[in-house]
């Protein structure tokens, strides 16, 4: 019975537009960063300078997986960017539900990536129309905005369009820039001192 069971399940999910790619490595292995080959993503679209908020290994670790990394003068101008307001520069918060309700970058998306089936639907479009993408956690030795940025490009968006803020939520609030509270465009936004 069981074995007819996982067979139906297994079935199902092949059949599913939004089933789980079972060949997939769910938990990223921390690697030391590599040189990049002519044949890497940052390669082709360029040299990706390494922000001077972010350590120099989280740089590197994120260059050497062919992620762009953006410091807090870059983000700071993408906010300020008016395709900001029509969606055309997209920030993706990459946190959990609590984390984002106490404070996140206002009008930013959440994706949390370790359940992504909650917010695919409604971000994973976003991100395919935008002309760059800004993912963020909170900063430091988080790794959710990497693994984020990951997996945005593995569903396809374009690596030379992805940003990884890496000072994340951290940076933005110790640079006191505004946060939102609660949900998406709730209203309620602070400034920090």
């Amino acid at each position: 019975m069981a074995a007819a069971g996982a067979i139906l399940a297994f079935a199902a999910n092949a059949l599913s537009p939004r089933g789980l790619n079972l060949s997939r490595n769910f938990f990223l292995e921390t690697r030391s960063p590599q040189p990049p080959t002519t044949n890497s993503t940052s390669a082709r679209i360029g040299p990706i300078p390494a922000p001077a908020a972010a350590s120099d290994a989280v740089a590197a670790r994120l260059q050497g997986l062919g992620l762009r990394v953006a410091d807090s003068k870059r983000v700071a101008q993408l906010f300020e960017d008016p395709r900001c307001q029509q969606d055309l520069v997209v920030f993706v918060d990459a946190r959990n539900d609590h984390d984002y309700q106490q404070g996140h970058v206002p009008g930013a998306y959440q994706l949390d990536y370790y359940h992504p089936e909650n917010y695919l639907p409604t971000v994973l479009p976003l991100c395919q129309v935008a002309q760059e993408v800004v993912v963020y956690c909170n900063g430091g030795d988080c790794e959710d905005s990497e693994r984020t940025a990951l997996f945005l490009r593995d569903a396809g968006i374009p690596a030379d369009k992805l940003y990884v803020y890496a000072g994340g939520i951290t940076e933005w609030q110790a640079n006191h820039l505004p946060v939102e509270l609660g949900l998406r465009k709730s209203g309620q936004l602070r400034t920090s001192p």
